[in-house]
């Protein structure tokens, strides 16, 4: 018999249980996943710009919401908010480098060598997997159950279908973290000229920015070019610094001494290194907000991103790790939940906070059983009196009732 363990869905039912709600295995029926316009959820800016247009039906199968965007340099997927803002800036940054490519000093130093800004996107029908429509792959099995990693470790042992089991990673991520050592010193100044990460997944992006930085393996020409640095998004400036201004080798030379700092053992920052869902810049970004905190049971936050099976995941856990410094920055927090998946909190007064950046959240039997855990856990090991749910995105109106109806508190951000 073939057996299927919780996916993202598990996600979902983590507010959803959050909320306390009771788990009723005689009513397993699940709130439908809506379909969105993306009108309704993007600014005009978002939805069409000079270079691109996103795909007016936007799926949400699960806790993202799953946009395509056409652009001068090929078709993207973007799964979540934070994803598609990205690539909508990425995608302003490599009209920039086309423009400069085009430019009297640039062609000058390029001599014979020929730069032309989105040429990969011509791989697509040959090698499919490793382009633009890459960017994303996995929004379908964005397995992060929001429980004990423990449990976690049991479903995969079990499972009977490795097609479940993606390779960490996936192909744009694995293709990102070998072509680490390649990015040198030019390579990062454009990108900092540009403002993206020189460690993105973007197969287009990573293309050009290393054909710029062979032709400017001095960096002599971004010293005669203008263009005014915006900041990375989903970067704060501390991380954009270290990411732009440090080689590889020491910046992973500062990441390691973090995680010793934080008590991290060598065998779960081994993991976190080796793991391809995770980028450079990916790991440089956890790091750095736990370490800002250092949260008793932080070292068990490594440990869950270690374990990330695609990018998505990989960004919800460095994403918790930033809602997380963001949160306490206002109210600070005196512990975490360890052996969990989810980030969960807990304030002086007693208050346990589950943290989801996430885009959708709808009320499953599932979700409502997960949460129920968390709940029952916070209330032993942190010895939490009440839950609040915290989401970057929003919930239905189903998910929010049944949340107020149990007396949780939904909060966003």
């Amino acid at each position: 018999m073939r057996r299927t363990r919780p996916t993202l869905l598990a996600l979902t039912c983590v507010a959803a249980v959050a909320a306390g709600y009771p788990y009723r295995a005689a009513e397993p029926a699940d709130e439908p996943p809506p379909t969105f316009a993306a009108a309704q959820l993007l600014t005009p800016a978002e939805l069409r710009g000079p270079h691109h247009t996103v795909a007016d039906a936007v799926r949400t199968d699960g806790y993202y919401h799953e946009f395509r965007i056409t652009s001068d340099f090929g078709e993207f997927e973007a799964a979540g908010r934070t994803m598609l803002a990205v690539r909508l800036h990425e995608i302003t940054a490599l009209a920039q480098l086309d423009e400069v490519s085009k430019t009297e000093v640039f062609l000058r130093s390029a001599g014979t060598s020929v730069v032309n800004v989105g040429r990969g996107v011509a791989t697509a029908v040959a090698n499919p997997a490793d382009t633009a429509r890459g960017v994303g792959s996995g929004v379908k099995r964005l397995g992060v159950n929001l429980g004990r990693m423990t449990r976690r470790t049991v479903d995969s042992a079990t499972s009977e279908d490795p097609a479940e089991e993606p390779a960490p990673g996936g192909n744009a991520a694995a293709a990102a973290a070998q072509g680490v050592l390649g990015v040198n010193r030019a390579a990062r100044r454009w990108a900092q000229k540009v403002g993206v990460d020189p460690y993105s997944t973007n197969p287009v992006l990573r293309q050009a920015l290393g054909d710029f930085g062979r032709v400017d393996a001095a960096g002599s020409i971004a010293t005669k070019v203008f263009l005014p640095i915006p900041g990375v998004v989903g970067m704060t400036a501390t991380v954009s610094d270290l990411v732009w201004g440090k080689d590889p080798e020491e910046l992973r030379k500062i990441n390691e001494q973090r995680l010793r700092d934080l008590g991290v053992p060598g065998g779960t920052a081994q993991r976190l290194f080796r793991n391809s869902a995770m980028t450079l810049s990916y790991e440089t970004r956890l790091i750095a907000a736990l370490h800002a905190l250092q949260l008793p049971g932080a070292a068990d936050r490594v440990a869950a991103a270690a374990e990330s099976r695609h990018e998505r995941e990989a960004l919800f856990h460095v994403e918790s790790a930033e809602l997380l410094q963001e949160r306490h920055a206002k109210t600070p927090f005196t512990g975490l939940l360890t052996d969990s998946l989810a980030t969960v909190a807990v304030t002086a007064d007693r208050r346990a906070v589950v943290l989801l950046p996430i885009d959708w959240l709808r009320w499953t039997d599932t979700a409502a059983s997960t949460v129920r855990d968390i709940d029952a856990r916070s209330r032993k090991e942190l010895k939490a009196t009440r839950l609040l749910i915290v989401l970057t995105g929003k919930a239905s109106s189903l998910a929010a009732g049944e949340i107020a109806a149990q007396g949780w508190v939904l909060a966003g951000t």
